[in-house]
């Protein structure tokens, strides 16, 4: 393992960051989906220009891209790093009040001025290997965006020291962040022809030494309810109640298997994430997931079915069952080329951590990125709880990230 001796950024550049509001916005017709995420995108436009890294801009869209030059005589592929600046709209995230907690000694952690709201070790294991660290959480009153501010935190900190320490042999370095991750469309207009990275890595994972080359693969569900209304005192026999159809429908979903609540590792589910229902008409919103294409498909399928059954005992009721697919398991366009995944292996034991290999049960912008022809596994950030008034970083496995991107860079050239 080299010494890097690295004067850190990362920390005073993520408790910049996540007090600017950049939450997407799941309704919106828009791109991105809030223009505020440009505000963040604007700041990390100036402070890479002001790092010497001078083509830095975003486009109309929001993405930021930057590149850092080549200082090798070799011919190395080029590299990008991404992370996204939305932040999740599943918990507040306006006027976020980041909360340092120094030198943890382990036990529960009280985040609110009233003592009520609590990230208690038992429910956050990882909290057991913080022992010394520094920890940053919310205030409890809003999410902390560690997804993914402490993922451009760290990229930018790596490339603030390739760029002051020129004894870093690395070859041409892509910077990519993007917008509306959380609400599934971080690479909708992403140009790959103008990006020109070989490969790339997502910085948006969770725990210390963790790459994933593995995602579910996911399809969003809209069902339309069109039920027979009426005068309530002239409903005998004729009324057919779209919202009764629609809780039908959910109730029929099996109680202890295939949802978010009752699965863990390679199990998939079907989730039901929104219900707006009338007399008349319902509109119900689920997500599909899992690691099986096939699997997947099987459980469309099984949503399909309760849907047909239940509705076909109301003759005056019709539904509509719309399938869009979100993104699909990277981990077959990863294993052609598996020294993506080998590197970032290596980077993370030069780091002093021993790699750990996982599946994402959700997905990244690496997923469709992969698919778009740039393979992108995900590397970790150190952040936890994500989408959630409890959310936590280390700051010291934030480090780790950084000397992990800055060996990845290492190795890439010195393997070339």
């Amino acid at each position: 393992m080299k010494d890097l001796n690295i004067e850190f950024t990362c920390v005073n550049r993520f408790l910049k960051y996540v007090k600017i509001d950049t939450q997407s916005a799941h309704e919106s017709k828009t791109f991105p989906s809030t223009e505020k995420q440009k505000d963040l995108g604007a700041i990390l436009v100036n402070e890479l220009k002001e790092m010497g890294i001078k083509d830095a801009e975003m486009d109309e869209y929001g993405y930021v891209y930057a590149t850092i030059s080549s200082n090798s005589n070799k011919a190395v592929p080029v590299i990008c790093f991404c992370s996204h600046m939305d932040t999740s709209p599943d918990a507040p995230g306006a006027g976020v009040n980041p909360v340092m907690h120094k030198n943890y000694q382990g036990g529960d952690i009280t985040i609110s001025s009233d003592g009520k709201i609590i990230i208690r070790e038992s429910d956050h294991p990882n909290l057991k290997l913080q022992k010394g660290n520094d920890i940053i959480t919310t205030d409890g009153t809003t999410l902390l965006g560690a997804d993914d501010k402490a993922g451009i935190a760290e990229i930018m900190d790596a490339a603030n020291y390739i760029m002051t320490h020129p004894e870093v042999k690395h070859g041409k370095i892509k910077i990519l962040f993007t917008p509306d991750e959380e609400v599934g469309h971080g690479v909708d207009k992403v140009d790959l022809k103008k990006l020109g990275a070989d490969f790339g890595y997502t910085i948006d994972g969770s725990d210390r030494g963790g790459i994933q080359n593995e995602t579910f693969s996911a399809d969003s569900v809209q069902i339309r309810i069109k039920g027979f209304g009426i005068h309530p005192g002239f409903a005998k026999d004729k009324l057919e109640n779209a919202i009764k159809i629609a809780s039908e429908i959910i109730s029929k979903l099996p109680k202890d298997t295939m949802s978010p609540e009752t699965t863990e590792k390679k199990e998939g589910f079907v989730h039901p994430v929104k219900l707006t229902a009338e007399v008349d008409a319902a509109l119900m919103k689920f997500i599909v997931r899992d690691f099986d294409n096939d699997e997947l498909k099987n459980k469309v399928e099984f949503l399909r079915k309760i849907t047909e059954e239940v509705v076909s005992k109301y003759p005056r009721a019709s539904y509509e069952f719309n399938v869009e697919e979100s993104y699909r398991n990277y981990k077959s366009v990863l294993d052609k080329n598996p020294e993506i995944t080998e590197y970032a292996m290596e980077a993370i034991r030069r780091a002093g951590m021993e790699p750990a290999l996982e599946s994402i049960r959700g997905g990244t912008d690496g997923s469709r990125l992969s698919f778009m022809g740039l393979p992108c596994p995900n590397i970790f950030t150190g952040g936890h709880a994500f989408h959630s008034n409890l959310e936590w970083i280390s700051v010291q496995d934030m480090y780790k990230a950084v000397e992990t991107i800055i060996h990845l860079c290492m190795i890439w050239e010195e393997k070339s």
